[in-house]
């Protein structure tokens, strides 16, 4: 058959063809047996529009068959997950750039077993990768798997395994800091002349149990002298290449107000006293007037606190080195806050309100560190009641 052209005589290829008005038109058919049809005025353009069209098929067929690679799966699942946060958004970034490099993710996910799944976070373990590290990347690969069976595309989803079959959680057991460490740190920090100021730093991580990135994003606005609170309703983070950005907090519960015990007042007081107002307060998303600035003037960040904690630590350990400081870190600060709340009888249902806890079973892990000594004047308090009680019944 001759091929068919058009009235400037360019051959037109198959499903192309002009109608009498001069437009040109393109029909195919989709994956779901649907006919359609494209328009355009010029051939180029109307071109161009079925080369998307095809590529849009050719995804979707091949996607239903299970042929794309393990890559252009989580590229399809992350597309899809739109108003996220900012770390989820890190973190999708991070699993989609080491996917990128990995043999394992181009294969296509339809050949993907279950023991291919577990071998290759085994892989993962022995390139020296985090349990955690691990564990956030299956996290993110498991509900893109999860897609590809809820859609057809897949019968079984090759990730739901307990990676802790597999791997052995290297992950330290985070600690509080006893009372006793708490009253040396504190007495060291307030006397050395390097250490003292960060003194004030350390007793609002003590004493709020803030998050550091939610202690960072406080300004002066969040702060009610009168009323005695603290209002917390953002973090301060920074990207990749030192851009600060604000953000909700880690939890929906996040937004809260924390009561000012007198040495936080006390602290709050000093910082802002001892604070250097810049020429122009930066302004993030928004928000001015943080009250912890660094000496460039800028607003500190987590690692800066982390920083000067490990400084604290170092200079600590240097001058009694036959009683060294555990690992000292900001949500170390924040876990011995919630620990000290325990311990004094606080419930549990206002301690989740005060960490901003998603989940009052979260609050509750912090139990496990009491130690005998709590136990005991714990069991001791309710004999007490129970005599008093049988006393009053006699």
């Amino acid at each position: 058959m001759p091929k068919r052209k058009d009235n400037k005589g360019r051959t037109l290829k198959t499903g192309e063809s002009q109608r009498k008005d001069g437009r040109y038109q393109y029909r195919y058919t989709d994956a779901s047996g649907k006919r359609h049809t494209i328009y355009d005025v010029d051939l180029t353009q109307l071109r161009a529009k079925v080369d998307e069209v095809q590529k849009y098929i050719s995804q979707g067929l091949d996607y239903a068959a299970g042929r794309i690679n393990v890559v252009e799966l989580l590229e399809r699942y992350i597309e899809l997950k739109q108003g996220v946060r900012e770390a989820t958004k890190e973190l999708y970034a991070y699993v989609l750039n080491l996917a990128q490099k990995e043999d394992f993710c181009a294969r296509e996910i339809a050949g993907i077993r279950v023991s291919d799944a577990k071998k290759w976070l085994i892989e993962l373990s022995k390139q020296g990768r985090s349990y955690s590290t691990i564990r956030s990347i299956k996290a993110v690969v498991r509900p893109a798997f999860q897609m590809a069976v809820d859609e057809d595309a897949l019968i079984k989803n090759p990730f739901c395994f307990k990676l802790a079959d597999i791997i052995t959680n290297d992950a330290k057991h985070r600690t509080a800091l006893t009372p006793q460490q708490q009253e040396a740190l504190m007495s060291f920090v307030k006397e050395d002349e390097v250490c003292r100021k960060y003194y004030d730093e350390i007793v609002l991580l003590l004493g709020t149990g803030l998050r550091a990135s939610e202690l960072c994003g406080l300004t002066v606005k969040d702060l009610d002298f009168e009323q005695g609170r603290i209002r917390v309703e953002r973090q301060l983070l920074v990207k990749g290449k030192g851009e600060y950005h604000v953000s909700p907090p880690k939890t929906e519960h996040g937004v809260r107000f924390i009561p000012m015990t007198p040495d936080v007042k006390r602290s709050l007081e000093s910082i802002l006293t001892n604070r250097k107002n810049p020429k122009a307060e930066m302004l993030i998303d928004g928000c001015a007037g943080f009250i912890l600035l660094g000496r460039s003037g800028c607003p500190k960040v987590y690692k800066q606190l982390q920083k000067d904690i490990l400084t604290v630590k170092t200079r600590y350990d240097k001058a009694y080195p036959d009683s060294p400081m555990p690992k000292l870190t900001p949500h170390v600060f924040r876990h011995t806050f919630c620990t000290n709340m325990a311990n004094a009888g606080m419930d549990a249902k206002t301690l989740q309100y005060l960490m901003g806890h998603s989940n009052v079973s979260i609050t509750l892990n912090v139990y496990t560190h009491i130690g005998f000594d709590q136990a005991a004047k714990q069991m001791a308090k309710i004999t007490d009641i129970s005599s008093v009680s049988k006393a009053s019944n006699v």
